[in-house]
């Protein structure tokens, strides 16, 4: 007889370990629970291509909505869970049907962190996460459109550089001394600042959002130095949370995400969890992590399903991500901190160059901006752990796979 497993999460990760599944025929009845009306997507385009019209809904589909049916899933939509029964095997969802499981996969994922401010909740003020929030936002981007976005990590810089090659008006608000603080070296940081600058975005660093105002919808935002700046769009990207109010109460341990092995198991053998709601040990990495990364989410999935088809590995993968802003591609690998050391290879001024980290020698991340061959080299020597010399590594006479 076939098991039952249930997939609470219809994103990339319960998307994946669906379409994964499903490839091991009849061993597996398998129904996928998400709260959005659409079926399992990718999430980046959302603050880049999809957000400028240049990407169709349905290619942002990790699959066409009919490939769930054909293949027997069982594709709820539309659909929450609110209760999870671990002595019954049996959760409950938002329409108060009862559904029993043989082994549970939670693939919450996160949502996004509100900011503290007076007029929060106004109409206009919005935020990039979900097909609906890019919709909301593509409706009032029109040219000449003044948007303030508050924050000056990736989405917030993503979405600055998609609205501004839209002809918006866009002022971004960061609250640290610079752009990407928490992810990147400053050589990286200043750079991009450079680069948005030159392109007409306004960046005021060392500066935070005090209110939002308007009567009916948001129309200007006040900093924390008095300034007003007008508004028909406010646009906020302070970053996200794990989603574990649901493993928690089932009894989960849950540590700033859901903790899992290095098998995606929970606490319970019969519960897995996958994906940017997750807390799971990386031996690459020594230690254990919560990373917001398609690539996670996507390789903890395909864990899920090496377990359950006993194949199972542990999982232990070099964390990987990318950054689409203006003509720049950003593609990084590994976790900078900590580091004792950072390499520029390369120049700025050239718009194309890399930074290394480096712990006792040992090459612990890196970030390629238009220079794919140093991404590619650096995420090998991570995985292999590999020291370098620094002299070496940023003398660009010496080309990357000699160094």
């Amino acid at each position: 007889m076939a098991e039952h497993v249930v997939i609470v999460g219809a994103g990339h990760a319960g998307g994946t370990l669906a379409i994964q599944l499903a490839r091991a025929k009849d061993r597996f009845r398998i129904t996928l629970i998400g709260e959005e009306p659409w079926p399992p997507y990718e999430r980046p385009p959302l603050s880049k291509q999809f957000l400028m019209g240049e990407v169709a809904l349905e290619k942002t589909f990790l699959r066409p909505e009919t490939f769930y049916a054909d293949k027997g899933i069982d594709l709820r939509l539309g659909t929450g869970v609110t209760a999870i029964d671990r002595d019954a095997k049996s959760l409950t969802l938002s329409d108060g049907e009862t559904l029993t499981w043989d082994r549970l996969a939670l693939c919450t994922g996160t949502r996004v962190r509100e900011i503290p401010v007076v007029g929060r909740d106004l109409p206009g003020v919005h935020y990039i996460r979900t097909i609906n929030d890019t919709q909301a936002i593509q409706a009032v981007a029109h040219e000449g459109a003044k948007v303030v976005i508050a924050g000056g990590g990736y989405i917030g810089l993503e979405a600055a550089a998609a609205l501004r090659q839209m002809g918006c008006d866009v002022t971004v608000i960061e609250m640290m001394d610079r752009v990407m603080a928490r992810a990147v070296a400053e050589p990286v940081s200043r750079f991009y600042e450079d680069e948005h600058r030159a392109r007409g975005v306004k960046i005021l660093l060392e500066t935070g959002v005090a209110e939002i105002g308007g009567t009916d919808r948001a129309t200007h935002v006040v900093d924390s130095h008095g300034h007003v700046h007008p508004a028909d769009l406010v646009l906020v990207g302070v970053g996200v949370g794990p989603v574990v109010e649901l493993a928690e109460a089932a009894g989960l341990a849950v540590d700033d995400g859901i903790v899992v092995d290095a098998r995606a198991r929970t606490s319970d053998p019969d519960i897995f969890a996958a994906g940017d709601c997750t807390r799971h040990p990386n031996a690459i990495l020594g230690g254990d992590v919560r990373l917001e990364s398609v690539q996670n989410a996507v390789d903890q999935a395909r864990c899920i399903a090496n377990e359950l088809t006993g194949k199972g590995a542990d999982y232990a993968e070099v964390p990987w991500f990318w950054s689409d802003q203006f003509d720049l591609k950003m593609q990084m690998a590994g976790l900078p901190e900590p580091h004792d050391q950072v390499v520029v290879r390369g120049t700025p001024s050239t718009r194309s160059f890399s930074v290394f980290y480096l712990r006792d020698g040992r090459v612990t991340g890196v970030n390629a901006i238009n220079v794919g061959s140093d991404y590619v080299r650096g995420r090998k020597w991570i995985a292999e752990g590999r020291t370098v010399d620094p002299s070496r590594l940023a003398d660009t006479e010496i080309p990357i796979k000699e160094v």
